[in-house]
């Protein structure tokens, strides 16, 4: 497959950064980049999983906005659709995932995904669930985690969705600051522009509403969609 190279300017609007901003972090090394007469160009694909990274390791205020600039993008461009609670499928939703530890953790997400009939190759979710932990923690803290592939693949999946799986036992898989995490959230996106905005909205839902309490609460999997339906409807962007 061959290399798509973006400009500075068309990877800093593909990002959602400023062009000078993005110019900083190329200099500074803190993103794969190479300058050429002057000019930064960057790969698509790295661009991409650096993108996701930084993303989810910004602070809550420059997190906040990221994600008003993407719902003004929305707005402008008369998207009905721009919330993420009709992505989810009771299919694919679990109160009771068993497994203790990380890797276990990132095998049942996998499977509880599959359930959806919408993942075309589960090895490969998972090895990409693998890489993108072992690259920097999903965990964002408020016991959430935001699981996705390191590397955004669309032929994985013929439509995007999110998983959501609940803990039995708080797992710790490397919050920045220490928590232990029972609330996984499997995003599953055939478009990278969607992806971003998905983990943006999730993570400002973690830390700007009382979600997480209210599914800590659930005691039935057919709760879960109404109660992140309320959650969204109830938050103000």
């Amino acid at each position: 497959m061959a290399r798509e190279i973006f400009t500075l300017k068309q990877a800093a609007e593909h990002i959602h950064l400023q062009a000078n901003e993005l110019k900083h972090f190329a200099q500074r090394g803190e993103i794969e980049a190479f300058e050429r007469n002057g000019e930064w160009f960057f790969e698509h694909r790295a661009l991409d999983e650096w993108a996701q990274r930084d993303m989810l390791a910004t602070g809550k205020k420059q997190l906040a906005a990221r994600h008003r600039e993407m719902m003004d993008e929305n707005r402008k461009a008369e998207k009905k659709e721009w919330g993420v609670s009709n992505l989810f499928d009771l299919t694919s939703v679990s109160l009771c995932v068993t497994a203790k530890a990380k890797a276990g953790i990132l095998r049942d997400m996998t499977d509880l995904a599959v359930k959806s009939g919408h993942v075309n190759d589960p090895d490969a979710l998972f090895k990409e669930l693998v890489a993108r932990e072992e690259a920097a923690p999903t965990a964002i803290g408020q016991g959430v985690a935001l699981l996705h592939p390191r590397f955004h693949d669309p032929y994985l999946f013929d439509e995007t969705f999110i998983a959501y799986g609940r803990a039995e036992r708080p797992v710790f898989f490397g919050a920045p600051n220490g928590e232990a995490t029972r609330h996984f959230f499997l995003v599953c996106s055939t478009d990278h522009s969607i992806h971003m905005h998905i983990l943006a909205r999730l993570a400002m839902l973690a830390h700007g509403t009382d979600l997480m309490e209210k599914l800590d609460e659930a005691t039935e999997s057919e709760k879960i969609i109404s109660i992140i339906t309320e959650a969204e409807s109830d938050y103000k962007t």
